[in-house]
């Protein structure tokens, strides 16, 4: 992927980030783009109330990367970067 592709992917993500945002901080957290990796993994940090919600791993696979891939097929996986795993 050149230059101009990978700012396209990541315009394209933030674009996604943007639309989910405003569900996210109906409940009191936020999502911040961290970084979109050379396989396609899109990196983010979970802020807020969904940094230490028990529900953030399903709203990170269910919500935001179930979007994420519809938007943009190439995606491969939505990863916090912050997040806990038990």
């Amino acid at each position: 992927m050149n230059n101009s592709q990978n700012a396209e992917m990541i315009r394209k993500v933030e674009a996604v980030i943007d639309q989910i945002r405003p569900y996210l901080e109906a409940d009191g957290g936020n999502i911040r783009f961290v970084e979109l990796t050379d396989d396609n993994v899109v990196n983010v940090e979970l802020l807020g109330a969904c940094g230490s919600c028990p529900m953030s791993t399903m709203t990170l696979k269910a919500g935001v990367e179930q979007a994420m891939k519809k938007a943009i097929p190439e995606i491969k996986s939505v990863e916090a970067i912050n997040m806990n795993v038990h």
